[in-house]
């Protein structure tokens, strides 16, 4: 069973079917621009010699910089954001992440190595344990509106875009009005503000000192909710506008209703 995939940068050649290698655990594969000195050769000038090494282990892998001058990226692409920097000369540095992108500054271009792990192994709870249940880190209801304007100022990094702007007040507003059709740039901020005293982003309004405004507000959220898995791809349904309710073959219509309506009351009368 194979450990890792790793997939190199594209090329001319293979732009539409690249190549795959798979590793082993415990298998190794060299990169650079050195044919002879390399598993993977990567012909760019600004890629060293010998540029790495990636080895396959159970569930990760580990990377090694055999640069002399260059920092590498490992970008988890699923993670809105999150990476590991890997600099010159650093062996044997452990990546956790099931998809990654190691991105090597190559004289002006950053070329991406896509590496594919196993899926991690989790505990599997069985059965309750004696005693009060630990309280929760953070508690969202994901059916309320403020965890759908959160959604909303997540979404852009949660698809795939880890460095993308934040949606302003108005864009907020504009997605989320299929949904909510009263939706306006005063309850959005209003919901803003809810969230940052709700994640204890800043003091509530009833503490004697409210504290400095909280700069970077909308910022400091999204920072906070991605990186503990407050709003995950998933949640990402929340903004899906709702399809209205097909009508009924069999539904009556209003004169027949009325007319049912009025023999009702007459036989009550009666």
């Amino acid at each position: 069973m194979y450990s890792i995939i790793v997939v190199p940068p594209p090329t001319t050649e293979d732009e539409t079917d690249r190549t795959q290698l798979r590793l082993a655990p415990g298998e190794r594969l060299g990169f650079g621009r050195s044919a002879s000195d390399n598993d993977l050769t990567i012909a760019h000038d600004g890629v060293s010699r010998r540029a790495g090494e990636i080895t396959a282990q159970g569930a990760f892998w580990i990377l090694s910089n055999l640069s002399r001058e260059q920092t590498y990226v490992v970008e988890n692409p699923e993670g809105a954001g999150e990476h590991i920097k890997v600099g010159p000369g650093r062996l044997d540095a452990p990546i956790p992440f099931e998809f990654s992108r190691i991105v090597l500054p190559a004289a002006g271009d950053l070329l991406p190595i896509e590496v594919w792990a196993p899926r991690h192994d989790y505990l599997s709870s069985e059965g309750g344990l004696d005693g009060a249940t630990t309280a929760p880190a953070f508690s969202v209801d994901r059916t309320k509106r403020y965890f759908a304007v959160l959604a909303a100022l997540c979404e852009p990094r949660l698809r795939g875009e880890p460095h993308a702007p934040l949606p302003t007040v108005d864009q907020v507003v504009d997605r989320l009005r299929p949904n909510w059709p009263a939706a306006s740039r005063t309850s959005v901020q209003w919901n803003i503000d809810y969230l940052a005293v709700k994640l204890r982003l800043k003091p509530g309004p009833e503490t004697a000192d409210t504290g400095p405004r909280l700069n970077g507000k909308k910022e400091s959220l999204v920072s906070l909710a991605l990186r503990f898995d407050l709003v995950r791809e998933d949640d990402l349904v929340v903004l899906r506008a709702s399809s209205p309710p097909a009508p009924s073959l069999s539904a009556p219509s209003a004169s027949a209703s009325a007319s049912a309506s009025a023999s009702a009351s007459g036989r009550v009368a009666r």
